[in-house]
Order: structure tokens, then C-alpha cells, then sequence
């Protein structure tokens, strides 16, 4: 887990003093930047802009965003994410995506966007998505997430009582697609589009509303990191104003339930909430640089957002399927990890059950029996190891326990051998089919006990 380090850099006070920018190129003066009376910024991620600069050792995180500046310093060139499904398809170092973080959150200060805003962040899984999610925690602001899946009325009802002041949307055509119904009853101050072409945005609907795409965006915030490097006279003229540090109790997202129950409500997460997660999670996914992680979860569930936070902090490869591109893309790419929902694993198993009746009779019999045995081998291992869930609040004598330990020792020898040969007849052509190589992670639902089982023969689970 990422510990908090006691090394300190001298701190300072008195007016933000930024450093001159190695090898930029001076900004452009054609762009005019609106400056908000008050800012914000994740003091590790842009240490440079806080009053005599960070306090903060390398893995000492207060923000969410602090953990790109610690992915980029320890893992700069290994590839973060590859989006293969995307026009353009993108594939971003650890360094890349860092800097892509820092241009969309600058880009946003430039017009306008202040600590403590809310702005409505409705788009599907991407790289995009997550330099969108990011780049808004950097300002200090919150992100309102939802998927493009949810009804026009959900959106509007989100949009409305979360008090949003702006939207991010996923493409024009899902813009479009709320074009009548939702955006002439908001109050946007601006639209971003995340992909796509603005030129095939409802120009109607747009009316005066400002629009940029995601390009617009994070060039704007190029020019404007340039300027806070040269334009040293401006902060001697106290026009550019104090940044402020984004701290662990500042509201990172609103994240509203799923409506079963009635009108979603909005839960507030912290960034103490997210980086909690962050920092436990190595206990349960033992993550080492280089892994391949394939993602096709909505972002803005809780458990995938988490998980993928955590993931980059070691360094980890993430890469986009669908629903309709998994099958292919756990051959191609032959992940590591997996993370997912029960419905997936059972639509695997069920797959793996449906090829093994479709075998000759023989080959069915067979493989069946070495599977039972299997399951067999693995509850006996898993008592005499003392792994086994009981609901039984009374603690068993000493006596019963070594006589079921016994047994299980007993069992586990009789059956091991006849295990490891299911192991190669059957499990590791299961194992080649699905092309998971450490672990599958389920959650978000309870995994029927059957499936569980059968996966944990597989050694993942």
C-alpha cells in the first residue's frame, strides 16, 4: 500500500511563484483566458502552482489527480491505456496521460470552470472519459457522472438537482439524441464533446451556447500552462490570483443510485473516500507493472472507477472492450485481469458448459468426472487450509476440528492426483478459451456459489 512519506520539501508563503517551463515555447497572445476569482489545483499533481510549491513527498496524496504525477515519475513510458474502439484509437504512456490530465483540467480554468462547480460528466467507457474525469478533480471541481444508457428525463432530473453549470458528453450523437427533450430545459454555461465532430452537433439546439471538443480543450489548457510559466508579471500584478490546495475532504463526485428504488439520489464521495480504495485495494488485486487489464464497465459505477484508480497507481496496462468485442479481445490480448460483474462470469461458464455437451460422449464423460473430483479436491483443501465461510457463530471443539482436518488431508491426497490430471486435460484448455492469466474480478452483485466454485478450480477467481 502506498504509505505516507514524513519527507518534506521547504514550504513557503506569499504569492504563487511558478517555475519557468524547460524547453516550452511562449503562448501564444491571441487566446483570451477568463481567470476565476478563485482556484484551485491537486497539490502534488501541479505542485508548481501552490505557494512555495508542494509540501508533499511522492507518494503523500491529498487529491485523487496526485496519483498521475507518482504513475508518471515511476512508470513514464510503459503504455497506460490502449482504446482500440475510438475514432481516433488512442494509445497513451503513463506520462502522456498525465500531461492530456493536466492540459483538460487548464483548459477548463481557462474558461471559467471554479472550485466547487458541478459539471455533468455524461458519456460511456474511454481514455477520453477518464482525462474528462480527472482533468475536472484537478480544478477542484465535481463531476456529476451517468452513462449515455439512462433515459433524457434521468439526465435532466440529474443535471437539475445536482446543480450542474456545464455538460461533457459522450458524441454527437448522443448529443443529438438530447438535443429536443433535455437541452433546451438546462442551464449549460458551455458544452465539451469528447468525441467526434462539432460540425455534427443539432446547430439548433447548440443556440448560443458555447462548444468545444476535446482538442479545443486541451489545447486551451496548453497555452494556458505556457502562460503561467512566462507570464511572471502577471503574478507580480496579482492578476492570476492564489492557488489553493484541493484537500482529502473536498467532494471529488456526485454519483447518483441507479433509480430502482425511486428518483436517483446523489451520493457525495470525497477524495478520502476514492483514495481509501486507492490505497487498500493491493490486498485483494496484487497488481504488478506490465499487467494487462481489460475494461468494459461503465466509468461511473463506483466499483469499476475505483478499481481503475487503483490499478494505475502499479503501473498496469488498461485496455477498452465491449460487450460485443470481449470474446475477441480475451484471445487477442490474453489480459491478466479482468473486471467485471457476476453476469459476465456467468455467461462464461455457461459458454464452457455449452461446448463440453457439445463434445462426443466420451470426451463429455470424462471431462465432467475430472471437474466434479476437482471441486471435490478444492473443498477439501479449503478446510483442512481453514478457508472455509461458516455462518455458525459457535466456534467447533478442538476435537472436531482436528477430525475434519484429518479428513480433509485425507481426501485431498486421494483425489490431488487425479486434480492435477483435470487440471491438464481439461482446465488448461478452459483456461487457453478464456484467456485470463491471473484472476478474474467480480463484484458489484453477488457471484452464484456454483460459478465461484467452478472458477476457483481454475485458480482465479
Amino acid at each position: 500500500s502506498m504509505g505516507a512519506s514524513s519527507a518534506r520539501r521547504r514550504g513557503g508563503a506569499g504569492r504563487v511563484c511558478v517555475p519557468r517551463c524547460a524547453g516550452a515555447t511562449p503562448p501564444p497572445q491571441t487566446s483570451a483566458v477568463q481567470v476565476p476569482a478563485r482556484r484551485k489545483c491537486s497539490p502534488l499533481l501541479d505542485s508548481a502552482l501552490l505557494p512555495g510549491g508542494s509540501e508533499l513527498a511522492v507518494h503523500e496524496w491529498k487529491a485523487v489527480p496526485d496519483i498521475w504525477r507518482t504513475a508518471a515519475e515511476k512508470y513514464a513510458d510503459l503504455v497506460a491505456l490502449v482504446d482500440p474502439y475510438h475514432d481516433p484509437p488512442s494509445k497513451l504512456t503513463y506520462k502522456q496521460l498525465e500531461q492530456q490530465i493536466l492540459d483538460f483540467s487548464h483548459g477548463l480554468r481557462a474558461i471559467g470552470v471554479a472550485p466547487d462547480e458541478k459539471l455533468a460528466l455524461f458519456a460511456d467507457n474511454s481514455c477520453r472519459w477518464l482525462v474528462a474525469d480527472q482533468g475536472i478533480m484537478a480544478t477542484g471541481a465535481i463531476n456529476v457522472v451517468r452513462g449515455t444508457k439512462s433515459s433524457d428525463e434521468e439526465l435532466f432530473q440529474i443535471y437539475s438537482h445536482s446543480e450542474s453549470i456545464a455538460l461533457v458528453v459522450d458524441s454527437p450523437q448522443f448529443f443529438n439524441r438530447l438535443a429536443e427533450s433535455f437541452i433546451s430545459r438546462i442551464n449549460a454555461r458551455f458544452i465539451v464533446l469528447l468525441w467526434g465532430d462539432k460540425s455534427s452537433l443539432n446547430s439548433k439546439a447548440v443556440m448560443d451556447i458555447p462548444v468545444y471538443d476535446y482538442n479545443d480543450i486541451t489545447e486551451l489548457g496548453r497555452e494556458n500552462r505556457n502562460a503561467l510559466c512566462y507570464s511572471s508579471e502577471l503574478f507580480e500584478q496579482g492578476q492570476q490570483g492564489v492557488f489553493e490546495a484541493i484537500g482529502p475532504e473536498d467532494v471529488a463526485t456526485l454519483i447518483y443510485t441507479s433509480g430502482t428504488g425511486g428518483t436517483p439520489k446523489g451520493v457525495m464521495l470525497t477524495h478520502r473516500n476514492l483514495l481509501h480504495q486507492i490505497n487498500n485495494l493491493w490486498d485483494i488485486v496484487p497488481a504488478v507493472p506490465g499487467d494487462r487489464f481489460l475494461s468494459m464497465l461503465p466509468p461511473w459505477h463506483a466499483y469499476e472507477r475505483s478499481t481503475e484508480y487503483f490499478i494505475f497507481t502499479h503501473g498496469i496496462q488498461q485496455v477498452y472492450t465491449t460487450v460485443k468485442h470481449l470474446k475477441a479481445d480475451l484471445q487477442h490480448h490474453q489480459p491478466h485481469y479482468i473486471i467485471s460483474v457476476p453476469l459476465v462470469y456467468e455467461t462464461l461458464y455457461s459458454s464452457i458448459q455449452r461446448q463440453i455437451s457439445a463434445s462426443p460422449p466420451a470426451r463429455k464423460t470424462v471431462a465432467l468426472a475430472l471437474i466434479k473430483i476437482s471441486l471435490l479436491f478444492m473443498e477439501a483443501k479449503k478446510i483442512y487450509e481453514g478457508t472455509v465461510l461458516s455462518n455458525s457463530p459457535v466456534k467447533p471443539s478442538f476435537i472436531f476440528y482436528m477430525f475434519n482436518y484429518l479428513r480433509a488431508r485425507i481426501v485431498a491426497a486421494l483425489l490431488w492426483p487425479l486434480h492435477n490430471l483435470a487440471k491438464m486435460l481439461v482446465y488448461k484448455k478452459i483456461h487457453s478459451s478464456i484467456g485470463i492469466s491471473k484472476a478474474g474480478i467480480s463484484g458489484g452483485g453477488s457471484l452464484p456459489m456454483h460459478v465461484d466454485k467452478f472458477f476457483e478450480v481454475e485458480d482465479w477467481q
